[in-house]
This record gives structure tokens, C-alpha cells and sequence, in this order.
């Protein structure tokens, strides 16, 4: 029991500035990640059933993909602009990203060569400056 109790005035006290997540780079990670899942997919399509992998063209995940950037990226970049830097072209560029993004998965779905990889380079764009707008400043805004 004592060891216990010890255990847990350890992790009371620790420096939990280790845990911190980038809420950046998981944003540019999960946009890249969407990005190569929806341009490869169409080209391994016909091979999906072969291999048994045709899950990963359900809907579900594709959404599922979008919300988590879509999630990370408003965490992050509203932090930033709330905090930070006070810019809102990181948010506007997003906010472009992620328009191409729907559009693409709504109404033109043929477009995929084109539509991804801009909504790709506007969103991880909009990280970028995220990161660069915030090491500039280090005054907390508002």
C-alpha cells in the first residue's frame, strides 16, 4: 500500500510538459495520411477484394479520416490564433483545405487527382504557418 501511495505522489509530481501533444504535427500527420489514403486508394481499388482489404474503402473511414483532421486542425490552429499569434490565414487556409476536401467526397469524387492534393498542401500549409506564427511570437494575444 505504501509503495502505491509513492507511486501515485510520483506521478502527482511529475512534469507533465512530456505529454504535451503538438496538436500541429498531428494535424499535418493525419492530412498527409488522408491525403495518401484517398490518392492511392483508387489505383489499388481493383486489387482491394484480392487481398481482403476492402474495408478501406467504406465510407465510414473516409469520414472518419476527415473528422480526425478536421478535429486536430481546429484544435490546433484555433489554439494558435486564440493564443499566439492572432493570424487568421492559418484558419482561412484550413477552412479552404477542408472545403476542397467535402467537395471532393460529396459531389466530385472524380476529381480525386486534383481536389486531395490541393486540400493536402492548403491544410498542412495552414499547420506550417501555425508553427511558424507561433514560434515568432511569444506573447500571448487577446
Amino acid at each position: 500500500m505504501v509503495a502505491f501511495v509513492y507511486f501515485c505522489e510520483k506521478i502527482m509530481t511529475m512534469n507533465y510538459k512530456r505529454l504535451k501533444i503538438n496538436y500541429d504535427r498531428l494535424g499535418i500527420f493525419t492530412s498527409v495520411a488522408c491525403a495518401i489514403h484517398c490518392t492511392l486508394l483508387p489505383l489499388l481499388v481493383s486489387g482491394l477484394p484480392f487481398w481482403g482489404i476492402d474495408w478501406l474503402e467504406h465510407k465510414g473511414i473516409e469520414w472518419s479520416m476527415i473528422g480526425l483532421a478536421l478535429l486536430f486542425g481546429t484544435m490546433s490552429l484555433y489554439h494558435g490564433y486564440k493564443q499566439h499569434h492572432g493570424k487568421a490565414f492559418p484558419l482561412v487556409l484550413f477552412g479552404m483545405g477542408f472545403l476542397l476536401l467535402i467537395l471532393n467526397q460529396v459531389i466530385a469524387e472524380r476529381f480525386v487527382y486534383v481536389l486531395i492534393p490541393a486540400s493536402a498542401v492548403c491544410i498542412i500549409t495552414a499547420h506550417m504557418l501555425n508553427i511558424i506564427y507561433g514560434r515568432k511570437c511569444k506573447a500571448v494575444v487577446g
